[in-house]
């Protein structure tokens, strides 16, 4: 089970884009995260026919280590680290270690 998933709101604690928040889009199968309008570069972009696809400048989401995003905290308005823990129907989830406040429902 992984700590950040498809679809959380997350929270970047290092980097050019700290502080911001944004919306996991998708895990990369080496773990990075890619986190809607964040940690946005340039590419320049050949024109491609076939494919339809346009040439120029074309602005692209870069995918973000793990390890500098935190899941964000409704209730405590902040990141928060998360814990796995069992529940007694024998499901594991994860929980905010901040209030102890499960995330997975």
């Amino acid at each position: 089970m992984q700590r950040i998933k498809k679809g959380d709101q997350v929270i970047v604690v290092a980097g050019k884009d700290k502080g911001r928040r944004g919306n996991v889009l998708r895990v990369e199968p080496s773990g990075r995260v890619v986190v809607e309008s964040l940690n946005v570069a340039k590419k320049h972009q050949r024109p491609n026919p076939q494919k339809n696809v346009p040439g120029g400048i074309v602005e692209q989401e870069k995918s973000i280590d793990p390890s500098n995003v935190m899941l964000f905290n409704p209730t405590t308005q902040k990141a928060d680290r998360v814990g796995f823990r069992r529940l007694s129907d024998g499901r594991k989830v994860r929980f905010f270690k901040g209030n102890g406040e499960v995330v997975d429902t």
